[in-house]
């Protein structure tokens, strides 16, 4: 089964820290200095602030620029609703270098090392070791492809085997993944020929499960 720890990840939650407060400092900035907050005041620096959280998914490469600004139960939504503090992590890894068996950032990653160092760091969750085992653990569900969501795992056969290789799902179609030697942490599109034909599956953590406070329970 997958133990939990209480530690998140301190990188990702400064880098959101830092975008909100940007946020925050711009809209209030932009109001005379002798008013009173102001209930409206501080729904345009949650917009903001949400607005700072997109355009860094943008400049990343993790959503379509046109996205920005959509509201409800869009990509973007999801990704700041659901899974931000997962992809933020990631994402503080990108171009750390591939190392076979690496489990931390100041040595390098193979796939599932980097994958486990996510899930722990932002969820809490430990994951097993390998990608094969990962795909088999407790505590994790299956999700079909035109369900994914971000923070999801995706597995691809890429050694001939099903669950060879291991990434997290980012959104707009992309997963970011650890990917060979010579390699580095990177975004990539899952529609490439090359991982669409090795897609072997998907797979979710529970705590990301939970139905979407807009959809009615089930009676």
């Amino acid at each position: 089964m997958l133990k939990t720890r209480p530690r998140f990840a301190r990188l990702a939650r400064r880098s959101l820290l830092c975008l909100v407060v940007a946020g925050s400092v711009s809209a209030a900035r932009a109001a005379p200095a002798d008013s009173a907050p102001q209930p409206p005041a501080a729904a345009a620096s949650a917009t903001a602030a949400a607005d700072a959280v997109s355009r860094f998914l943008a400049d990343k490469g993790l959503i379509n620029a046109s996205a920005i600004g959509v509201s409800g139960p869009g990509l973007v939504s999801q990704v700041r609703d659901k899974a931000a503090d997962m992809v933020l992590t990631a994402m503080n890894f990108l171009g750390v270098r591939y190392k076979r068996g690496g489990n931390d950032a100041d040595v390098g990653f193979d796939c599932s090392g980097f994958t486990r160092q996510v899930f722990e760091s932002s969820l809490g969750l430990v994951l097993p070791r390998r990608a094969d085992e990962q795909a088999k653990a407790a505590g994790l569900v299956t999700v079909k492809k035109d369900e994914l969501q971000p923070g999801d795992l995706v597995f691809f056969n890429t050694l001939r085997r099903t669950f060879s290789h291991v990434g997290i799902y980012v959104g707009d179609g992309k997963f970011i993944h650890s990917p060979k030697p010579g390699g580095e942490v990177r975004v990539e599109s899952m529609n490439f020929a090359y991982w669409a034909k090795r897609f072997t599956g998907a797979r979710r953590a529970e705590p990301l499960s939970e139905p979407a406070a807009t959809e009615p329970r089930q009676r």
